[in-house]
This record gives structure tokens, sequence and C-alpha cells, in this order.
């Protein structure tokens, strides 16, 4: 996302208009789009202010914020739950969410939704040294002419 244009710049173009220039005229006098023109003077009219709008997501923290600490105690009795009985659980509850966003939330809560093994890979057959040929064993071969 781009960043929003400086303050001086946006007094000046609010003050070019205050003094009976159209939009269209501040934007090819100031070499901005019209669209910027237009916001910025609806954004006065709404706020009083040419501060720009914050950009990115809010801290509201979704729609799972609320639900956090179920999801914690049923990770507490349960540490083996998949992502898809989280979701089925919170269906019960009302509320309606991808698997993304139940991983999203057990990241931001530094809970794992992975299951762990209990044992160590087995040691107990050799794997081959050798590696596999490709192909016909005489087939590449070059023949020798007399």
């Amino acid at each position: 996302m781009g960043k929003p244009l400086p303050m001086a710049l946006r007094k000046r173009v609010a003050a070019f208009v205050d003094e009976g220039h159209s939009n269209r005229e501040a934007s090819r006098h100031f070499r901005v789009s019209p669209k910027f023109v237009n916001a910025l003077m609806k954004l006065r009219a709404e706020r009083g202010s040419l501060e720009p709008r914050r950009q990115g997501h809010g801290s509201g923290g979704g729609k799972l914020a609320a639900h956090a600490d179920f999801v914690r105690q049923r990770m507490a009795e349960n540490g083996d739950l998949t992502l898809d009985e989280l979701c089925v659980d919170l269906d019960e509850r009302g509320v309606t969410v991808h698997r993304s966003n139940v991983a999203r939330l057990l990241h931001r809560l530094g809970l794992s939704h992975k299951k762990r093994h209990s044992g160590r890979a087995s040691t107990s057959v050799a794997t081959s040294g050798r590696r596999a040929s490709i192909g016909s064993g005489g087939a590449n071969r070059s023949s020798t002419r007399p």
C-alpha cells in the first residue's frame, strides 16, 4: 500500500479549491489524480481534518477475537484437536470460519494444532547405498566400429 501524500500538499490542494477552483483544476495544477482531490475534500467535510485515514486492518482482531478464550480452553482440554474439529466447535457456537482463520488465531495465541509424534523414525531397516541407474544397462554405450 502506498504512503499518503504529505500534509503540506494536502493543505495547498484544499486551499486552492477553497479559492474557488474546481477539483479537476486542482488535480491538474498540483499533478495529482482527480480522485485524490475528491476524496480529500470529502474527507475534510466528514472529519473536519485533512489527516489521512489509517491504512491497513484495524486492531480489532477479527471475528474470532471474542472466542480466543474458548479456543485456548479447548486446546488445553485436548491438544490433539485438528483445525477442522475446532471449526466444528466454533460452528456450534454460531461462528462460521475457514480453517485458515483458526490457524491464524492459534498462531497469534502461540498454540499449535499439529500433533506430536510419539516415537522416533525406525532405524532397523537399512537403506541401500547404491544409486539407481536410469535406462537399460547397455543402451547408452557407444559401439566400436572397425
